[in-house]
């Protein structure tokens, strides 16, 4: 009996479960690209020129191997335009209504299939280290869901870094030496490679077609190929990982990559297996070409933070990305898509975002992120905004990030307490603030950088919320010590800056 067979463009991995489960004889592959998912929020030019690059070849190497292909290119006059479209636009056309998918990575999708009127298997997605089971019966029960804990269970799991029972080096973490400040300069980049023909056809299309996007189509260097992601790999691993873990958390004004790897997105539509690329991390700390907190970092970023994301975001369920805990109202303002500002922190990271795609982790939590809290932006359109630019953006991991680790939407689901700060953390692990507009030294008067104001506003319009969270006691303390006079000098000049900035002034 023939069924088709779905392999969604995050799902780019011979071993994917609904290819195993697939009989080559018989069954037919339907991979499709569909205005849908193009369009469910404004991608990155670069993220969708990925995506069906890495699409197209895949099916030709499907092909190769053996299997019946039958792939949409978006602009095939018959394409339908959605996923669940082109299963039934096959169905007809190969006289079958069974099909076999992987388990999306998206509540939409999912959703999508159980609805469609078709006879749909799902099975669940196990590139990932843990499954749903394992999430749920280490969840269960516990008063607090946090990532450390989690990641201590994950390290057992697969023994990366383990001696014995007990954890490489006698430590499970090593983040307090991976905090320094912005080095000078930057002696290695990742990988860049060279379109092909086939990656230059999908240039064009995407040109053509999503050109008014934000975001830099060209150049584009990303690889789109199994064996050029395991180079970008190799090469991380040899040049960058050695000293990612030192400054992991800094910024550079004309350092766009630092030591971090970019291979995300590679991780994130299977062209990279997530265990492999830590257990190339660890051969590097055992060979001595790395050094223990780097690899440890690093490792944790992966079967820790990546696979706990996921954990969450399956266990909340399809509403957790529109939770508002905080009631944060004020719309996403001009800026984050290329509007001027004066602020050159957020300048650079929306800038570096525009033409790459990519931003690392602390300019997302401690720039955008911080920025979009203490501004009491409305999570679910920050929410959108990262789902959009981002190259490695799927929902089952951008979303816990955004609403859960930078928002705070969730209530406090994943973070003890809210990522806020003042202008000073942007200083010491940046030099953005020099030549800025604003002096991040000035906390309240003309030229306050607003990161200063809008902290304390944050924190006093939260009051009932968070002055019990002992995290944050310090901070109530340092408030309540102020002058009166000062305090409301604060408020009132952050109000300023909050309404001129809705009106859409230049901030």
């Amino acid at each position: 009996m023939t069924r088709l067979v779905l392999v969604l463009g995050d799902q780019l991995s011979e071993g994917i479960a609904a290819l195993r489960k697939a009989d080559k004889a018989s069954d037919v592959v339907v991979l499709a690209e569909v205005a849908g998912e193009t369009e469910y929020v404004p991608h990155h030019p670069k993220k969708i020129a990925l995506i069906f690059a890495a699409m197209r070849k895949f099916a030709a190497q499907l092909r190769a191997d053996g299997w019946d292909v039958r792939y949409s290119e978006l602009d095939d006059t018959n394409n339908s335009g959605t996923i669940v479209g082109e299963l039934l636009r096959r169905a007809e056309e190969c006289g079958v209504s069974a099909v076999i998918a992987t388990e999306p990575g998206e509540w939409r999708l999912i959703e999508a299939l159980q609805d469609a009127p078709l006879n749909v298997s799902l099975l669940e997605d196990d590139r990932f280290i843990a499954s749903h089971k394992e999430f749920e019966d280490w969840a269960k029960g516990r008063k607090a869901l946090r990532m450390e804990y989690f990641y201590r269970d994950m390290r057992r799991k697969t023994g990366l870094l383990m001696d014995g029972d007990d954890p490489e080096g006698g430590k499970w973490n090593y983040d307090h030496e991976n905090r320094k400040p912005a080095p000078d300069a930057v002696d290695t980049a990742p990988m860049s490679f060279t379109p092909d023909e086939t990656v230059e056809a999908v240039l064009d299309l995407v040109e053509a077609r999503f050109g008014g996007n934000f975001g830099d189509l060209r150049p584009f260097a990303y690889a789109t190929e199994p064996g050029q992601a395991k180079r970008a790999l190799a090469h991380f691993v040899r040049y960058g990982l050695p000293k990612f873990g030192d400054f992991q958390d800094a910024m550079l004004d004309g350092e766009r990559f630092l030591y971090h790897s970019l291979l995300s997105a590679y991780m994130n539509i299977g062209l990279l297996d997530p265990l492999e690329v830590c257990q190339a991390a660890e051969a590097a700390y055992r060979d001595g070409s790395a050094p223990l907190n780097a690899v440890e970092g690093f490792i944790r970023q992966i079967i820790g933070w990546r696979e706990y994301v996921r954990g969450i975001y399956f266990h909340e369920g399809p509403q957790y990305p529109r939770r508002n805990a905080l009631n944060h109202q004020r719309g996403l303002p001009w800026l984050y898509w290329g509007g001027e500002t004066k602020m050159r922190c957020l300048a650079k990271a929306v800038a570096q975002t525009k033409t790459e795609a990519y931003a690392h982790h602390i300019q997302r939590l401690m720039v955008t992120g911080n920025f979009a809290l203490i501004a009491g932006l409305n999570p679910a359109e920050v929410h959108e905004w990262y789902l959009s630019v981002y190259i490695d953006a799927f929902e089952w991991v951008e979303a816990p990030n955004t609403v859960g680790m930078s928002q705070f939407a969730d209530g406090g689901v994943i973070a003890s307490k809210p990522y806020v700060s003042s202008g000073n953390y942007i200083d010491r692990m940046s030099d953005y603030c020099g030549g800025c507009a604003y002096d991040v030294k000035v906390k309240v008067g003309e030229g306050a950088c607003p990161f200063n104001l809008l902290y304390w506003h944050f924190l006093n319009r939260h009051r009932q919320r968070f002055e019990g969270n002992p995290r944050m006691a310090n901070m109530y303390r340092t408030w309540d010590r102020m002058d009166q006079g000062k305090r409301e000098a604060i408020l009132a000049q952050a109000e300023g800056f909050l309404d001129r900035m809705s009106a859409g002034e230049v901030v």
